[in-house]
């Protein structure tokens, strides 16, 4: 068994300890020691990293009790080595995960919800409910989550006895076997839980919660606490600032300008499909009325520019008229229509010849496909002979 150093101190950086067994494991080496400060993968809280002397620790794990260090190179067995955990990811999760504790806590007293689901992120934290949660009710939780943050609590930790369990009333995220350690946050939350945290929740700082969704029957909860809300906090300030720069507004009126810039851009977007429309109309007017199958390729239209082109075509007497509009990646939006054919036989062709995609109804098809335009106007036409004849 590993004796685990980060249950009698959270806030244990460095440590010595003996090297008991180095074997290799793939392109890695798997280490255990006597004793450990690293946190192996757990309670929802993934693994700590850091060195054994100057190797790099990557991952770390538990089986039986034992703790086996993942390393980019081996440690001779019997060596005493020093350990150091990477302090600024491990202090950061443990921000984290205090907070959960308080947030969890938090919603089972006021909604009797349990949180069925907590998974710490390398960039955010999610918690799962069984209940319903709505944004002002999680605005709620988050001030009184930030208020015990402000009394800075001590985070007690103990190992209650069989008969103490009994008569405990605690959270349990999983029936635990053996010896249950529980952590408590007076006032707030009293919960089973293996892993580290910090020592008082003044340490966890700021406690933001950034969404709910409806998840599996109930919500999902994203949060972020401590330097990782202060880091989201000035990147979503650079962008205010941004935005207000290009908007010349006000950071606290950019909404009612996007608004406006919303609303004016689509007076823009209409004014220019009628003109878009007009354009066509013309376009349209230059195509002989005589030509029964009509082949267009085309750039630069908007939305139905296509559709709208090729129903003026066949307005004008034409029988099929197939538009390809040019897109950006060299490739070419297609639509077909016909007055008096099927047009999926068409389309299917196409696809199968230029690699394509799309289908639709008799009278109309819509699609994509990559290919020259003289290679595919030359399929068309003489799909076209073929028809006529």
């Amino acid at each position: 068994m590993t004796e685990k150093l980060f249950y009698e101190d959270s806030h244990k950086k460095v440590f010595t300890a003996n090297v008991q067994m180095c074997r290799p494991k793939g392109e890695y080496y798997e280490v255990v020691l006597d004793r450990t400060a690293f946190f192996p993968e757990g309670g929802g809280q993934y693994a700590d990293t850091g060195w054994l002397e100057d190797i790099r620790v990557t991952d770390v794990r538990e089986r039986d009790g034992i703790i086996y260090h993942v390393m980019e190179a081996p440690l001779e067995e019997g060596l005493q080595v020093t350990g150091k955990i990477d302090w600024d990811m491990r202090f950061l999760k443990m921000q984290q995960h205090t907070g959960e504790h308080i947030v969890s806590g938090l919603v089972h007293a006021g909604f009797g919800y349990n949180n069925v689901g907590f998974h710490l992120g390398s960039e955010d934290c999610t918690m799962d409910f069984d209940g319903e949660i709505t944004k002002e009710q999680l605005r709620e939780i988050e001030w009184q989550a930030n208020e015990a943050a402000v009394k800075n609590l001590e985070v007690q930790v103990s190992w209650p006895s069989k008969e103490e369990l009994a008569s405990l009333e605690y959270r349990s995220k999983i029936e635990i076997e053996g010896a249950v350690r529980i952590v408590t946050i007076p006032g707030y939350d009293v919960c089973a839980c293996c892993a580290p945290h910090v020592k008082r929740t003044g340490e966890i700082g700021l406690i933001k919660l950034t969404n709910v969704q409806r998840y599996k029957g109930g919500v999902r909860v994203t949060m972020l606490c401590g330097f990782r809300a202060l880091a989201d906090y000035a990147g979503k300030e650079q962008h205010v600032k941004n935005i207000s720069a290009l908007l010349s507004a006000k950071e606290d009126k950019i909404s009612q300008a996007a608004e406006h810039l919303k609303d004016e851009c689509g007076r823009l977007k209409a004014k220019l499909l009628e003109e878009q429309k007009k354009l066509l109309e013309y376009r349209a007017c230059g195509i002989s009325g005589e030509e029964t199958f009509v082949c267009l390729f085309e750039e630069g239209l908007e939305g139905d520019g296509p559709r709208i082109l090729m129903n003026l075509v066949l307005a004008r007497g034409a029988e099929c008229c197939a538009v390809f509009l040019k897109t950006e990646d060299g490739a070419y939006r297609y639509v077909i229509g016909s007055t008096n054919m099927d047009t999926r036989p068409l389309a299917k062709g196409l696809n199968e010849a230029f690699g394509g995609r799309g289908g639709g109804k008799p009278e109309m098809v819509q699609g994509s496909l990559k290919g020259k335009e003289e290679e595919v106007r030359a399929w068309i036409e003489e799909k076209a002979r073929i028809t006529k004849e």
